[in-house]
This record gives structure tokens, sequence and C-alpha cells, in this order.
């Protein structure tokens, strides 16, 4: 019988069998870290279950006071509603019937008393995970505005948007993924304000992964939810670490799901132009935000195009006009342009790796090998024209200004395929890489919304958001594709103090 199968019981009366029943499932005598305490309270016994580092000391110590008060106390006869109704007043107590609840909040840091005679057990939330503070997102940094980010630790998310959003209407459901790992993934949403069958359907594709775990966390929860598609490189859910990106895409009628010991947390449905937009833009002045927007937008369009377009000119500098020749090469490597390209991007890559695996201190050493020791040398020796390393650095550059990282490393071998294209058709196959391009990001829909929305379908209104950073008075709207169930109440009209 499987061990899903087995806990699967109801607790019995018999004291000594539900104990040793969960000292056999748990491993008692085998995992250093199960902790078991057995007592006699009221003229009853009492094991105490816990996980040594989850359980916090100063809760399990009252707990511990509180029955040793009741065992100096009188025969009690119902000790366990004594217990849950007197003595435990300041922590969420609960009662479970089934084996498999038991130990599922043992492992999950809850403390579960097995009481003699009782067919009920008795969970104390005490839970103290090991964790970190909110700390600003690496990836996500503003000039201005808050610091604090999402971390491991699911309840501290929970927090750090309810603390943003006193909304009663904000639901916040709790669902278990994968048979063995039972790993907590909540659901987000204001309830008057999402498309329900949108929560539905998300909360029924978790409820049916199977899987063992999800070590992978929300990377593995996407894939389940929305099937992963090997040939199609764009991200169709946003990421975000920010808990004020988070609450204002609720508001916007978005879903949020967050999965216990990851900090990223994934808003759905989300389009393109979701992935091109910056916290930044919004601590701004509007005119200031706009324009960061359109720099943002000329910095990725360089990054995806620009290199593949400069490749094809170089590559035909007879089908360049005559003011236009300046732009290719003046004197030719010992290595072909194509193969300059790929070895250029796959040594940005190797760069990029590297830079992610190599300690602080050392961070300097390595900007300074790649820049003085490969740049320079590679073009001194004739490995490549220094057009190539700097249309290469322009797309790098242009590649970590994207605020997604996610779209980033999508657009990345967006452009490896137009310079393939552009190596096999020269300006015919870049023309037909990117309407290949256009076409993949027209068939891409995200819990069925067109991933170009407002462009394709137009829709004139939403489309001006995305081009200009509106005040936020003059852009407090929902996205109708989003099918919100309300829409935004337009504000009283403000009178000037006298």
């Amino acid at each position: 019988m499987s061990l899903r199968a087995e806990t699967n019981v109801p607790i019995s009366k018999n004291y000594q069998e539900n104990v040793d029943f969960l000292n056999k499932k748990l491993g008692v005598n085998e995992s250093f870290d199960v902790i078991v305490r057995e007592l006699t309270v009221g003229g009853k016994k009492l094991a105490i279950y816990s996980i040594n580092g989850m359980v916090g000391r100063p809760a399990s110590n009252l707990i511990l006071e509180a029955f040793l008060e009741t065992e100096r106390a009188e025969l009690i006869v119902n000790t366990l509603e004594k217990l849950v109704k007197s003595k435990i007043v300041d922590l969420q107590v609960s009662e479970v019937e089934a084996m498999d609840e038991v130990i599922y909040f043992i492992l999950s840091g809850a403390m579960a008393v097995i009481v003699e005679g009782k067919e009920q057990a008795i969970i104390v939330d005490v839970r103290s995970y090991p964790t970190r503070q909110p700390e600003e997102p690496d990836v996500e940094r503003v000039t201005r505005g808050s610091r604090d980010g999402f971390t491991e630790t699911l309840i501290f998310n929970t927090v750090l948007i309810r603390r943003r959003l006193r909304d009663p209407g904000l639901r916040i459901k709790l669902v278990k993924a994968g048979s063995r790992s039972k790993t907590d993934v909540c659901i987000v949403y204001i309830e008057d304000i999402t498309n329900p069958k949108l929560v539905q359907y998300i909360e029924k594709e978790i409820k049916n992964i199977k899987i063992d775990g999800i070590p992978m966390a929300e990377k593995s929860v996407e894939e389940f939810i929305l099937g992963s598609k090997f040939w199609n490189p764009f991200p169709r859910v946003r990421y975000t670490e920010r808990p004020d990106v988070a609450a204002i895409h609720l508001l916007e009628g978005n879903v949020l799901v967050m999965v216990d010991t990851s900090p990223s947390v994934i808003i759905a449905p989300c389009t393109l132009w979701h992935h091109v937009q910056h916290a930044e833009e919004y601590r701004q002045e509007p005119v200031v935000g706009a324009y960061l927007r359109w720099v943002r937008f000329l910095a990725i369009l360089a990054s995806v195009f620009l290199f593949p377009l400069w490749l094809a000119a170089a590559l035909n500098p007879h089908l360049l006009p005559e003011n236009l020749r300046f732009i290719g090469v003046a004197e030719p490597a010992k290595v072909g342009l194509l193969l300059q390209a790929f070895i250029g991007e796959i040594a940005i890559d190797i760069l990029r790796m590297a830079a992610i695996h190599t300690p602080s201190p050392l961070a300097t050493a390595l900007g300074l090998i790649a820049v003085l020791m490969l740049g320079d040398i590679a073009i001194e020796v004739g490995l490549f024209t220094p057009e190539v390393i700097m249309y290469l650095s322009i797309a790098a550059v242009g590649t970590f200004a994207t605020p997604s990282y996610e779209l980033a490393q999508a657009n990345r071998l967006a452009r490896l395929f137009l310079i393939v294209m552009v190596g096999l058709f020269n300006f015919w196959g870049f023309a037909a890489g990117v309407l290949a391009l256009f076409i993949l990001l027209l068939r891409t829909k995200s819990f069925g919304v067109p991933y170009l929305w407002p462009l394709i379908p137009l829709d004139f209104k939403a489309l001006m958001t995305i081009i200009v950073r509106y005040p936020v008075p003059v852009a407090n709207l929902r996205p109708s594709i989003f099918k919100p169930k309300d829409r935004i109440r337009q504000p009283q009209e403000r009178t000037s103090p006298s």
C-alpha cells in the first residue's frame, strides 16, 4: 500500500495505535529533527509532535505551561475541549480527524497533540521558519519607492499584500501541490474585481498537478497550469518580487500565484506590454515617466533588431545607398562576420553566467578581464572587428535594460534567430524572420488573452496608456480584455482648499 493511501486514515481512539502509526510514518527513530514528547495531563496520555527548528520556542513554552497548569488541576473529564477553549487562547488552534492532515501540519511546522481516547488531534500553529527580512529585489530596483520585497516565506508575502490592500474583497486561497512535497500555493485576487472564471481555472489546474514535488516552485506551477511550449520562448506570465507591483495588478483584475519557498510571484494573465513597463516610470513625473518608457522601448527594439539588421547591411554593402556605406566594416577580420556574431553572442552569455557565479569581491576583476583581455585582444589579433563589438554591446545593453528577465532571454533567442535568417537569406531573411516573430507573438495567448493586446486587437484607449505614461487619475481604468466584474469608480471632483 502506498504512503498516501496509508496516511489517509482516521485518528483512532486507541492512543498507542496513533503514536505507533505516526512514529513509523515520520521516522521518529531515524530522523533526529522529529521531536516527540509524551506527557500525562489530567489523567490522560498526550503525545506532542513537532519538527526541531520549525517551531517557535516562546510559543512552544507557552503551550507546555498550559499543559502543566492543567496537570496540576483536578482530574478533567474533557481535557481536549478544556485546552482548546480556555488554555491556548493566543495561538491559532484547530482540530483534525485524519492522519494525513496531522502529518501535513507536523511537516509544515505546526505542533500536533494526540490525546488518549480522542478521535481528534489538536493542531497549534507555532511555526517559525528560518527566513530573511524583506529586501529590495535586485532585478527591480527603483530610484525612489519602497525597499521591501517578497521573501521565501509565504506568510510574509501575504502580509505585504494585505498591508497595501485593506480591501475586504481580497481573497487568498491556499492550495497544496505535489503528492509528496505538499507545497503551499496561494491564489490571490480581489473577489469583486477579478473574472471568477479565471480564478476557477487556475485553482482547478493547480489542484490537478500530478507530481511528487515542485522544487522549482513558481516555474513548475506555471508550466503545469499553462503547459510548456518548447518552441515559444516568450513568457506568458509575469514575475515580480515587488509587493507594490503585485498590488496594482490585483486592482487591475489580475490573479497572483504565490508559491512557498519562492520570492517570485506569478501575475496572470499578462500581455507583451506587461513585460516592458517598470515601476520607475510611476515614481517620476508623468512626462519623465513617458520619456523613460520611450527610451526603454527603443533599447528593447535595438536589442532585438539592430545587430541582425546591421549584419545584413555589412554582408551586402553593395545593396546600400552611397550615403550609408559607412555603416559597413572598415577592415575585415580573419573570421567571417556571421561566425563573429555567433562567437560574440555566446561569449556574452558566458560572461553573464560567470558574473552570476562570481563572488562580489571578484566581480570587478571579472569585468577587467572581459573588457581588456578579451575585448581588446580579440580585436588586435583579428578575431573581431570593432563594428561587431560595438553592435553586440548595444544589443547587450538593450537586453539588460529590459525590465523582464524572462522577456530579455526570449529576445536574445529572437536575435539569434534573426542572425541565422540573415546568414541564410540576407535582407530577405531578416524580413522573413521579423514576420515569423510577429506571427508567433500574434498566436501567443496568456490564459486566453491575446499577447499583443491592446495593439491587436486594437483598443485605442488602452493602447494610449501604454504609449504614454498618463497621470494616475487619468489612467484609472482596468484592462477590458481581463473581463473584470466591475469598473473603476470615477473619483469625485476635487476642489482647491480655500
